[in-house]
């Protein structure tokens, strides 16, 4: 019996104690140590606060200033040029047109005349068959006709053409202001 009196005994000592300390918390403004924990931890707040449980946040003036570095862009500036007050005068450019040669086509008794007139017409985008053989009859009669005038590049092109043909068919280039 000795020990289950020492027990109660004990039981009913931490019970008052408990229960002095709950009563020394309602009354003062700062709770006991042995209740708020407890409170807290059922409750998850303090018995006197309205709010949440709170951080400790330390008031701490350490007398340095911290300085907040901040980048800030340029603006880029272009600079416009200034306008004149009268306009540009512009030189006038001296174009000279390209010399023009005639193709002319040379008189040959071994020609026939329908090979002529197809290669004529063939090579010479801007001939058509009736002044092929217009051009065959004047070179028949006179010696030489002439084809047509073209820049010098296409004037040479076309006599080549001309002298690759098989038969050949002889052709030459004259300057337009020769005779």
């Amino acid at each position: 019996m000795t020990r289950l009196t020492i027990s109660a005994l004990l039981l009913l000592s931490s019970i008052l104690s408990l229960g002095n300390a709950f009563t020394a918390t309602v009354s003062s403004s700062r709770p006991a140590f042995g209740v708020a924990g407890p409170l807290k931890m059922a409750f998850g707040k303090d018995s006197d606060s309205g709010g949440g449980a709170a951080l400790a946040k330390p008031k701490v003036n350490i007398g340095q200033k911290t300085a907040l570095v901040t980048e800030t862009k340029q603006k880029v500036s272009y600079k416009k040029k200034n306008k004149p007050a009268e306009p540009v005068q512009r030189r006038e450019e001296d174009f000279q047109e390209a010399p023009m040669y005639k193709v002319m086509l040379i008189e040959d008794d071994g020609y026939d005349v329908a090979h002529v007139v197809e290669r004529m017409c063939a090579i010479m985008e801007d001939m058509d068959e009736d002044q092929a053989a217009n051009v065959f009859q004047q070179a028949q009669q006179e010696g030489k006709a002439m084809c047509g005038k073209y820049p010098m590049e296409i004037a040479e092109l076309y006599k080549e053409q001309l002298l690759r043909s098989n038969p050949m068919i002889f052709s030459d280039i004259m300057e337009e202001n020769e005779n």
